[in-house]
């Protein structure tokens, strides 16, 4: 017997060993995304304690959540109810505070402050006496009486006194441009009024 046939023979008799598989990386794109598939497909089975049961309807289960309403303003009957009880007790106070706005801009100042406006006024001399009508809230250390927007002027009277005006420091700027050798020199000097309240008094609402 020649040694081919006699190999031949002994691989027949030998047991089928059963080949590792090739790792995941090395298998066919096709059979990854078929295996993937089935497995989303298979969903858990659940127990019957996590059940749901069909008597309580999907809506009961959600609470909706409280909506905020916006305050409403108070009517005109109730504001001059509100203001004839509580204006009284406001004058009672012995210090006043008033957000002044003059030419757009709020100060907020009680009797005896100074106010450095931002800009010279015009048309007024040291001496002179100006009346602020404009305020948005008038208040002491336990109430405040608010405007809508404005503060009626017959519930109050503030007077400034111009005291004068003020200048800065002169100040001197240079400005340059790109690719030009060119410079030019700007000074600039400017000048602010200064009031002093001198008087804030809370007056009797007319009946």
């Amino acid at each position: 017997m020649s040694r081919s046939l006699l190999r031949s023979v002994l691989e027949l008799r030998a047991p089928l060993t059963r080949l590792p598989l090739p790792p995941a990386f090395l298998l066919p794109s096709r059979g990854l995304s078929t295996m993937s598939a089935t497995m989303q497909n298979v969903a858990p089975a659940r127990s019957p304690s996590q059940a749901i049961p069909a008597s309580i309807p999907p809506s009961a289960s959600t609470t909706p959540r409280a909506q905020k309403q916006a305050p409403t303003a108070p009517s005109p009957v109730e504001a001059t109810e509100s203001l004839s009880q509580l204006f009284p007790l406001l004058r009672a106070q012995p210090r006043h505070y008033i957000t002044a706005h003059i030419h757009g801009r709020p100060y907020l100042v009680t009797q005896g402050d100074q106010i450095r406006l931002p800009f010279k006024m015009p048309g007024v001399l040291p001496g002179d006496v100006l009346r602020l009508d404009r305020a948005s809230v008038l208040g002491s250390r336990d109430y405040t009486l608010k405007g809508t927007p404005w503060i009626d002027s017959a519930l109050f009277e503030c007077r400034a006194t111009v005291l004068g005006t003020e200048s800065e420091p002169l100040r001197t700027k240079i400005k340059t441009k790109r690719r030009n050798r060119r410079s030019q020199r700007v000074t600039s000097k400017h000048k602010y009024t200064i009031l002093r309240v001198s008087e804030l008094k809370l007056l009797e609402p007319a009946a």
